[in-house]
């Protein structure tokens, strides 16, 4: 039996992930690396709730915090958690703890559904023994197996001609160590096709590609090939909302990006993602995001 890693193997491991990311990134805030899919963050404050549509990744956190909220589900995850995300999902992400002497390190690592489903071809990976019948975006503890394998995959990047070649081995290492984690069970729910979570999340992909167009459940449910009453508890099990809260968090996102990004007034915004009436988005957005729409933007531009 091999003998698992300690605890002290698991703070030496993750204070190396530290020093690289900080060498990597240096002052940026964020950084696109050669490594296809693999982003590293670097922030030296507290941010601003960012809009903000999370794919199918791997969110590694070094150092610092940061919360996630995804509907009335809220991730605060840190150095000892990842999070993982199997569809995707439109969220307010927030670093909450970074300062210049700790800043807030991040690694996200895009996850690709065509590896997963291929590794779960294999006869030799086991099966995840947790429901699967749970939301697409979920914490579980950072290991020194999976740190280590992160750290392996940061380290080719001082040796950019091994990148074509090893980056895919030990991607599939991080992804065969989330799934034989209990949370592995949602990412192997996500990836099988046929299966009711792989068919809801055809029905999430439709509505962020058509967030402008009138939304019939029905529709919908019969694209996942499922019941209504059977599509609603799915769906709702997978994002925390139902189809229509879906499409208005996917539209009101939208709409404040192109405020705050794009410089569009708020009547502008609303006609774009898909409202036919101001007043309405006006009421929603603050419902959704706690005030209105120019104080919002304003707020957000003051903390840039």
């Amino acid at each position: 039996m091999i003998k698992p890693f300690s605890t002290e193997k698991l703070s030496t491991i993750r204070q190396e992930l530290v020093e690289m990311i900080g060498r990597i990134v240096g002052t940026a805030e964020d950084y696109a690396t050669d490594i296809p899919g693999l982003i590293l963050y670097r922030f030296t404050a507290p941010t601003a709730a960012a809009s903000v549509t999370y794919e199918p990744n791997l969110a590694v956190v070094v150092q610092g915090r940061k919360r996630v909220d995804l509907g009335p589900k809220t991730f605060i995850y840190d150095a000892s958690q990842y999070l993982l995300t199997s569809v995707d999902l439109p969220v307010l992400g927030q670093v909450v703890e970074a300062s210049e002497e700790k800043p807030y390190l991040c690694l996200v690592l895009k996850l690709e559904m065509l590896m997963v489903r291929e590794m779960l071809s294999r006869d030799d990976i086991p099966d995840s023994y947790a429901s699967s019948d749970g939301p697409a975006m979920l914490m579980g503890d950072n290991t020194a197996e999976l740190l280590g394998a992160c750290s392996r995959l940061l380290d080719l990047l001082d040796s950019p001609h091994d990148i074509p070649f090893l980056s895919g081995l030990i991607q599939r290492e991080i992804v065969y160590r989330l799934l034989r984690g209990p949370e592995g069970a949602r990412l192997r729910a996500i990836a099988m096709q046929g299966c009711q979570s792989n068919r809801t999340a055809k029905a999430i992909a439709w509505i962020r590609a058509n967030y402008m167009k009138p939304l019939r459940v029905e529709e919908l449910a019969q694209l996942a090939g499922m019941g209504l009453s059977t599509f609603h508890h799915h769906f709702k099990a997978l994002t925390t909302l139902s189809p229509l809260q879906f499409q208005k968090g996917v539209r009101l996102h939208i709409a404040r990006n192109r405020m705050l990004i794009d410089g569009l007034d708020a009547a502008s915004a609303a006609f774009e993602v898909g409202y036919e009436s101001a007043s309405q988005f006006n009421r929603e957005y603050s419902r959704y995001f706690g005030q209105p729409p120019k104080r919002d933007i304003q707020n957000l531009r003051s903390t840039v």
